[in-house]
Parts: C-alpha cells; sequence; structure tokens
C-alpha cells in the first residue's frame, strides 16, 4: 500500500476524546471480564481443567485471566464464550438490557485492556460503544493499538470490520500482509488466521465484531 501524509478527511480529535486512556479508569473495566469468566463458569459448574480441555488454553493461563493478572484479548474472549454457551458481548461488557443504545461523546464507558499471554504486555486497550443492547450479535469497539513485537494470530468463528481512525496500523490475515492508514478499512472472516497492530506507537481504529 502507498504510504502517503495525508490528512484524514474526519476530525480524529474527537476519537481521540471518545477513546480516552485506560488509566483513566482504574482497574475496575479490566477486572470485571475474569470475574464474569469465573463466575459463568461456576454457576455452569465447570471445571478451571474441563474449560482446558474444551478451548484448547492452558489452565494455568485460564487461572490468570479469571485473577485478573492477565487480561484476554477478543479472540480468546470470543472462544471462551463459545465454550461457556454464553453470548460474546456478555463476557466483554456485560448482557445488556435495552433494545438500543446512544453512545454521546461525554457518556464515559469502561475501559478494558488486552495484554499478551507472554509476560503480560499491553496489547491494545478498547470502549465497548453499545453494551446496554440486550441480545446484541455485534460488539461496536473503539480500540487503541499499541506497537508491540509480539504476534500472537488469532482465530475464532465470526467477522471482522475496521476503520483506521489514526495512526498506521499493520494488519496480517492469513500469509497476506497490508499497511492501513486514516481513512483505510478491512473487513475479513474471523476463522483466518489474523493479527492487527500498530506500526509505531499507537493507533486508534473503530472495529465491529460479529460473534456467530
Amino acid at each position: 500500500m502507498e504510504k502517503t501524509d495525508q490528512i484524514p478527511h474526519i476530525n480524529v480529535d474527537y476519537f481521540s476524546e471518545l477513546t480516552g486512556d485506560i488509566s483513566d479508569s482504574g482497574r475496575k473495566g479490566v477486572d470485571e471480564i475474569g470475574n464474569r469468566i469465573k463466575v459463568l463458569r461456576e454457576e455452569k459448574g465447570i471445571s478451571i481443567e474441563e474449560l482446558s480441555a474444551r478451548t484448547g488454553f492452558d489452565a494455568d493461563l485460564l487461572a490468570k485471566i479469571e485473577n485478573s493478572n492477565i487480561y484476554p484479548q477478543l479472540g480468546t474472549i470470543i472462544k471462551l464464550s463459545k465454550s461457556l454457551d454464553a453470548a460474546f458481548g456478555q463476557l466483554l461488557s456485560g448482557a445488556g438490557d435495552k433494545p438500543y443504545a446512544i453512545t454521546r461523546l461525554k457518556d464515559q464507558k469502561a475501559i478494558f485492556r488486552s495484554t499478551s499471554q507472554k509476560g503480560g504486555k499491553h496489547v491494545y486497550s478498547y470502549k465497548s460503544l453499545a453494551p446496554e443492547v440486550k441480545g446484541r450479535s455485534m460488539e461496536p469497539l473503539m480500540v487503541t493499538l499499541e506497537e508491540t513485537p509480539e504476534r500472537e494470530i488469532s482465530r475464532h468463528d465470526g467477522e471482522e470490520f475496521v476503520y483506521v481512525l489514526n495512526g498506521q496500523v499493520l494488519l496480517q490475515i492469513g500469509e497476506d500482509r497490508f499497511e492501513l492508514a486514516p481513512g483505510d478499512s478491512a473487513y475479513y472472516l474471523s476463522n483466518t488466521p489474523h493479527w492487527i497492530g500498530a506500526k509505531s506507537g499507537k493507533a486508534t481504529i473503530l472495529a465491529v465484531i460479529y460473534g456467530k
């Protein structure tokens, strides 16, 4: 892809404010996912070892996720939701109780973060834009990607759409690699091995994930 220095045709300052910073929300948001997974697993009477067998994730890794020592990446959450027979959004940001969601700039939502499995390095943070909607199949997210040398390839059921708001983004889909600039977008089936990250520093994307 040809590299350009063109100015994005959207107001990226708006999205910068909407995305915020992970430190602004404290630990409450990021700790909730591990607790949701643990509560749901225990409610269904599934042991850590059984969940490990269902997902292929190491039992020690699952324990670290439940105890919030490691914050799972989105693909991991999708696999866990399937194995626990739960909606992706239920684990990600709660079940919701409304038929719609209107997200205002001033209405800050909880910010979550994801870390690598090796060493717990922070790889991206994200904010759910419609956690209030009950029974949703799509999950719209504002995501701040980090530059990281650890490329943990993800593969799971569903579909994904990403739109770059600012920064330079590296995207790998199967054996193909792309560099995306502000205004570029990508749509792909999530069962194709994929990875996404910032080329340098940070980058912000709008991501919509459909979990089948």
